[in-house]
């Protein structure tokens, strides 16, 4: 089992950026692959990035390449996404999720297991 809990959301400006952390507990925390997702008002969740589980593999989604970047320190169990140059449409609850142990990271959320709460992010234009 491992719990996950977001931080770093907020209220921000276009153009600007954020950096969102997922703080995991309960297991070792290399074990897992590791996602973003986020869900707009009235929309689907949908798929943002995902880190391997030794961080060498990376994937993100079409529309935020060239802007954000997933990283990960497994000393620090904690799983990051570099939001730059955000826009208003990337206002969304941004969501981490762990996949089962040792399973590989993916696009789709039927990959991961473990979610936490969700953290706001805002961006006004």
């Amino acid at each position: 089992q491992v719990q996950l809990v977001e931080s770093g959301g907020g209220l921000v400006q276009a153009g600007g950026s954020l950096r969102l952390s997922c703080a995991a507990s309960g297991s070792i925390f290399s074990t897992y692959g590791m996602g973003w997702f986020r869900q707009a008002p009235g929309k689907k969740r949908e798929f943002v990035a995902a880190i391997a589980r030794s961080g060498g593999i990376t994937y993100y989604a079409d529309s935020v390449k060239g802007r954000f970047t997933i990283s990960r320190d497994n000393a620090k169990k904690t799983v990051y996404l570099q939001m730059n140059s955000l826009k208003p449409e990337d206002t969304a609850v941004y969501y981490c999720a762990a996949t089962p142990p040792y399973a590989s990271a993916g696009t789709e959320a039927s990959t991961y297991d473990y979610w936490g709460q969700g953290t706001q992010v805002t961006v006004s234009s």
